[in-house]
């Protein structure tokens, strides 16, 4: 154990490089520390571990010559690997050597190719700036070369596509409408172009292009001039090339409305001659259309006559629309774009300019087509108008104009001039309708007329009722709005029936009840039953009817008259009707000179005589009323008025006997002792209400 001790205190000695062979100047100390070195070393040390495994890699017998001779083998192999080592170094320091001797000959080589490249660029330096300027010349001149052919390509318009927009010798087709849009293009870019430096280039290009474009425009112009000359609006194949003209003409306003001007007076001459052919069957230029039937030789009645003028024009109306609007109108409203393009396009817009309406342009345009038109219809119609005297005519011309102005009016708006033409013949015939009819009421001079001996309606009422029914007929027929039918017919009823009612009044004047209410009732009753065949005369109706219950009430009293004279009750209901409503007054009927013994029997006989033929001689009174129910309904309201005066004589009578039979005492001055019931009214005048009622019923 003790030799253990020492060889692994030699190994600790040895790796920590102190040698064994010089004895400690204290033994023991030295011992000591050694072991207690040895004893506080850890295996965990990293040093330890580390010369263990290396100790262990070298294969050391664990002997005492190799524990004596291990730090001398140790330094051995230090030693060895020092001078391998060095060697190496030496070889190094050696190709350093090498190589710096080489890398100051390529340095010597460097600095004079230097100098060979400075004198190189101090000769080539100017050509290369002179080549560097030419390469930037010939990129700015290839440049500027590409920019010319495009600004050519674009802004410039060769020659022969400058005669075809100008010449007016070519036609209108494909090329040049492109040709026209490529210099609108153009024109528009010359804007762009004015905004550079160089202002002059794009002022030159612009003052170009506007002439050519003036031209180009003229052009069109001329060509659809020509074209409107030849044009045929009943064809539906309208050719293309004449809308597409149309549209582009419309960004030039000015010579489009030239264009339309002119197309105007043409349109407005042929639709003249076509209705000068349709009137007459011939034209001015002795080319008339033989397949149809002229309406002046064919039209005998006036109102036919007016009719088939009016049917023509609102046909060729109707056509004419049409097929301006496939030329102007139609394909998406193109014009109406065009105008608004120019408009946007303008540098100073006018405030006030209002947007194109493609619609009232049309109805403005075939109003002036049919101006011509519309004069000769307005003489025509006027003459027909002024060289007729019947009412009934003038009329249904006034109705027929206004279904015709209420057509045109949907067709061509409420602003067409045709429309005021319509309104001016309308007022014509209407102030003709009432001319005719005053004129007929004054020839009629009622002061000298008297009425029928029957009392029936009289004649000019008759023949007024006939009128005014045809004239009800034709206004039926009318486009007249519902809600206003019956306050735009009233005036017409007032001219048409007023007169000739006023007459009836007139001549009746002086006649007695019941004449006067009877033909007053059958005037009226005739006039309402004419009135009742429409629904736009109900007002008048019910004045008519408050008009008849009035004279009814009329006929009412006199029939109640009637029964009271003719019955003999008449002096007792005065004689009655005088005395007050007391017991007095009651007490003093028996004294009274009608209700006397012989009076009163004579009343009472009277009465018998006139009951059983009562309500025929009533009926045989109103014999000449026209309505036999309305004459037995005023007669049996007179009857009903006669029995309740009979039931008030009857209770005046009845009460007079109760109280006389309740006095004890008998006036002495009585010529007659009524309390005797023998001697009483009741017994002198029997007949009882309920009887009457029965007769009478």
């Amino acid at each position: 154990m003790g030799d253990d001790y020492v060889e692994v205190t030699e190994l600790t000695d040895i790796y920590n490089g102190r040698s064994s062979a010089t004895p400690p100047p204290q033994r023991s100390n030295a011992l000591s520390n050694k072991v207690t070195g040895v004893l506080s070393t850890s295996f965990a040390d990293a040093d330890i571990s580390e010369a263990l495994r290396i100790l262990d890699g070298r294969n050391v017998q664990n002997s005492p010559a190799a524990r004596r001779n291990l730090r001398l083998n140790t330094q051995e192999d230090v030693i060895h690997y020092n001078g391998n080592i060095v060697k190496d170094f030496g070889y190094v320091a050696e190709q350093l050597k090498r190589i710096g001797s080489t890398i100051a000959t390529l340095n010597r080589s460097c600095g004079d190719m230097r100098q060979h490249v400075a004198a190189a660029h101090q000769e080539t330096g100017p050509m290369l700036e002179e080549g560097t300027i030419l390469l930037s010349q010939k990129h700015e001149v290839e440049t500027r070369k590409q920019l010319l052919e495009a600004f050519k390509k674009h802004f410039i318009i060769p020659e022969e596509d400058l005669i075809v927009l100008t010449s007016l010798t070519g036609t209108v087709d494909e090329r040049f409408f492109a040709i026209l849009g490529r210099l609108k293009r153009i024109h528009k870019d010359c804007h762009i172009l004015l905004g550079t430096e160089n202002q002059q280039l794009g002022l030159d290009l612009m003052e170009q292009s506007s002439r050519t474009l003036n031209g180009a425009f003229q052009k069109l112009y001329r060509w659809i001039q020509k074209e409107f000359k030849t044009l045929n609006l009943e064809n539906p194949q309208i050719h293309s090339s004449i809308h597409r003209a149309l549209r582009v003409l419309a960004e030039r306003p000015s010579l489009f409305q030239n264009c339309l001007d002119y197309f105007s007076e043409a349109r407005e001459h042929t639709l003249s001659e076509s209705f000068y052919s349709a009137l007459t069957g011939t034209s001015t230029d002795d080319d008339g259309d033989t397949t149809t039937k002229p309406i002046d030789f064919y039209a005998h009645d006036p109102l036919r006559y007016v009719g088939d003028m009016f049917a023509w024009i609102h046909s060729a109306t109707v056509s004419e629309r049409e097929a301006l609007d496939v030329l102007f109108v139609s394909k998406g409203n193109e014009i109406a774009k065009g105008i608004q393009t120019t408009t946007k396009d303008e540098p100073w817009p006018k405030e006030d300019s209002a947007e194109f309406d493609g619609t009232r342009a049309l109805e403005q345009l075939v109003n002036r087509d049919l101006a011509g038109v519309t004069r000769a219809l307005r003489q025509r119609v006027e003459q027909v108008i002024q060289s007729h005297e019947d009412p009934v005519l003038a009329y249904k011309i006034a109705n027929l104009i206004d279904f015709y102005r209420i057509t045109f009016m949907r067709l061509l708006g409420a602003e067409s001039s045709v429309l005021e033409a319509f309104s001016g013949l309308n007022e014509s015939a209407l102030r003709q309708y009432r001319k005719t009819t005053r004129d007929l009421v004054t020839a009629l001079n009622f002061e000298t007329l008297i009425p029928p001996v029957d009392l029936r309606i009289p004649e000019f009422l008759d023949e007024a009722l006939g009128r005014l029914k045809a004239i009800m007929k034709s206004y039926d027929a009318s486009l007249t709005p519902a809600s206003t039918r019956e306050a735009s017919f009233t005036p017409i009823l007032a001219d048409a029936l007023e007169p000739f009612l006023e007459g009836c009044e007139t001549i009746i004047k002086d006649f007695e009840e019941p004449s006067k209410s009877i033909f007053t009732i059958n005037c009226m009753i005739a006039v309402r039953l004419t009135l009742s065949l429409h629904d736009f005369t109900r007002d008048y109706i019910v004045g008519l009817d408050e008009k008849v219950e009035e004279n009814a009430s009329t006929l009412i009293e006199y029939q109640h008259a009637f029964f009271l004279h003719t019955s003999g009750l008449h002096p007792l209901l005065v004689a009655l009707n005088e005395l007050a409503d007391t017991e007095e007054g009651i007490k003093s009927i028996p004294k009274l000179e009608t209700f006397q013994k012989q009076a009163l029997t004579d009343a009472s006989q009277t009465l018998d005589d006139f009951l059983p033929t009562a309500l025929i001689d009533a009926m045989e009174n109103l014999k000449r009323l026209r309505n036999s129910r309305l004459a037995e309904d005023i007669t049996a309201e007179a009857a009903s008025r006669f029995c309740n005066d009979f039931e008030y004589i009857e209770g005046r009578i009845t009460a007079a006997d109760e109280l006389g039979e309740a006095d004890e005492v008998c006036e002495e001055d009585a010529p007659r002792s009524w309390q005797d019931t023998s001697l009483s009214l009741k017994a002198v005048f029997p007949r009882t209400s309920g009887e009457i009622r029965v007769l009478l019923s």
